[in-house]
């Protein structure tokens, strides 16, 4: 079979016989085919398309005048330097601290891993601004720590630097899940025998694990580097005069009614993360990572010795700490009356939102629920078609899929409204739009993590299938499917912590009828109700954690027994 990286070009050759062959075999993977790139071209290109238009045509028809005024505007370009230098650090030392933790939790005897797994997914169950707030809390000028323990008055808290730690905290769960997936299904085999041969634990960390577990690094750290680029609850509460695109594209938009700057200014942060996506796809491409065989495998713990499991366990739990001390602000400000003046306990708060906020909690469950397994699902038979399969017009799933994942929220929540909002297609204020947009937003998670995995899965076990007179449909779910159960996974958890708290891909859909937690949330930042907010936030927390637990407990308990 052949790549579909290496086939892009087969992909416009037409109705060729080799093509009408794959369509005549399994017509019905066809057909999946076919509704797959076709809802990915509505939902996820043409809106997107719809605001680049917007972007560069007036109400005067294309200006070049009106664009080049824009974009001569210092702001912009000092804007994207800045995004450009948030998003590459962050997506550094998230990509970092997410190999440590995973390695450590797969590879080690490190103790407390369910904990530490635990308190590592926490900022991928929040809304993205709340490690902000925390931040905000603890060391700003009226901080917990600066001023009631350090005695440290008018504290700055705001700009880069505060900016890179809560970035690199809030996105590190992206990095964790999607390489620990893939460690999970390195055969062991592999490192026992460099072992066998003689080499240190270095020299068989260096060249036999690392290698295999490139391609997850490498698509983690563009994940990050996209998530990053695109935020901009974070900026907008503690970028201070570090302004990002995102800020300034959202902030030409919705303050200053501009559309046309606003989509601009957003369509600038489509450049720098195509080029991220390209580049991955190529050195990727490059190298093989088969190490599903089907043969028998074993999976043990590698590294036992205290030199390299205490140094670990300490920088894993020294992370711990550090999320867990931004949560626990969170759930003790939920409690305080008026914080920073009053903090006394109370439970009002809670009250609060136990009665007049019930209902955006209970639409915000059942749309993130209703979008989870649509997204999963969907990004692993993309993954299959697109790694596995080179079907006539490959490549516009496949440039369908990359726009989505590269616009960010705004663009998209813009984009869905002006496209959305007349016949044949008049969605807007419908929960199917809600829904649509939390699948396209956090598609490409599942896309990636399901791609990982098939380049370990070599594809003779397909084709033993196949030879023995599977279709290629039954061969997907029978065969692939089973062993992409770790992606699944990922592509479970992220879908639905993203989906219930997602916010600018949302924030300009939401209606009388479905209003969702996260706007809530914001909404009461907005008007200083800081208790009642944590309060939301909390709530999210402990339910979207008893959740992930439960889908967790059904994967192991639907993981065939080694």
């Amino acid at each position: 079979m052949t790549l579909v990286s290496q086939a892009t070009p087969s992909g416009r050759t037409g109705a060729s016989p080799a093509f009408l062959r794959k369509i005549v075999v399994d017509p019905w993977l066809f057909g999946i085919f076919a509704v797959v790139t076709l809802s990915v071209l509505v939902f996820a290109a043409l809106p997107i398309f719809t605001v680049l238009k917007q972007a560069v045509i007036t109400d005067r028809g294309f200006d070049l005048a009106a664009l080049a005024a824009v974009l001569s505007k210092s702001f912009v370009w000092e804007s994207l330097f800045n995004t450009l230098l948030l998003g590459a650090t962050s997506a550094v030392i998230a990509t970092v601290i997410g190999f440590v933790l995973a390695f450590s939790a797969t590879r080690t005897t490190m103790p407390g891993k369910t904990f530490v797994h635990g308190v590592a997914l926490l900022p991928i169950i929040s809304p993205p601004f709340v490690m902000a707030l925390a931040v905000v809390i603890l060391f700003g000028r009226s901080g917990l720590i600066t001023r009631e323990l350090l005695g440290i008055r008018n504290a700055n808290v705001y700009g880069f630097h505060s900016l890179v730690l809560i970035q690199s905290l809030a996105f590190t769960p992206i990095a964790y899940l999607n390489i620990r997936g893939m460690l999970q299904s390195i055969d062991s085999a592999l490192e026992d025998a460099s072992a066998t041969l003689g080499a240190s634990r270095w020299i068989t960390f260096s060249r036999v694990t690392l290698p295999l577990v490139t391609p997850a690094i490498l698509s983690s750290g563009l994940l990050v580097f996209v998530k990053s680029v695109e935020d901009f609850g974070n900026p907008m509460l503690i970028g201070g005069n570090f302004n990002t695109l995102a800020v300034e594209a959202y902030s030409q938009m919705v303050g200053y009614f501009d559309l046309h700057s606003g989509a601009l200014l957003a369509s600038l942060m489509l450049v720098p993360s195509i080029t991220a996506f390209l580049i991955h796809r190529y050195w990727v491409s490059k190298r093989s990572y088969v190490t599903v065989t089907g043969k028998p495998t074993a999976q043990t713990i590698r590294i036992s010795g205290m030199a390299v499991v205490l140094p670990l366990s300490i920088l894993c739990y020294a992370i711990v700490f550090a999320i867990l001390l931004f949560y626990l602000t969170v759930i003790y400000v939920s409690f305080t009356r008026l914080p920073g003046i009053d903090n006394t306990l109370t439970t009002d708060h809670y009250a609060t939102v136990f009665t007049a906020g019930f209902q955006t909690l209970a639409n915000s469950l059942l749309l993130a629920g209703v979008a989870t397994p649509v997204t999963a699902i969907a990004g692993m038979l993309i993954a299959y078609l697109l790694v596995r399969k080179a079907f006539p017009g490959s490549f516009l799933l496949r440039w369908g899929t990359l726009l989505s994942f590269a616009a960010p929220g705004t663009i998209l929540g813009i984009g869905y409204v002006s496209t959305f909002n007349a016949p044949p297609l008049l969605l807007t204020g419908t929960a199917f739009i809600v829904v649509a947009a939390m699948v396209v937003k956090n598609l490409q998670v599942g896309i990636e993590a399901g791609s990982n995995q098939l380049r370990q899965i070599d594809k003779s076990i397909e084709e033993a299938s196949m030879t023995l007179g599977a279709s290629n449909t039954r061969t997907f779910f029978q065969i692939t499917l089973p062993l992409l159960k770790p992606a699944l996974f990922t592509s479970l958890s992220y879908a639905f912590t993203r989906s219930l708290t997602t916010l600018s891909a949302v924030i300009f859909l939401v209606s009388a009828n479905w209003t969702l937690i996260t706007v809530t949330i914001l909404s009461q930042v907005e008007t200083l109700k800081i208790g009642v907010a944590a309060a939301y936030c909390s709530i999210l927390v402990f339910v979207v954690l008893a959740i992930l637990a439960l889908m967790q407990l059904l994967l192991s308990s639907t993981s065939p027994k080694r």
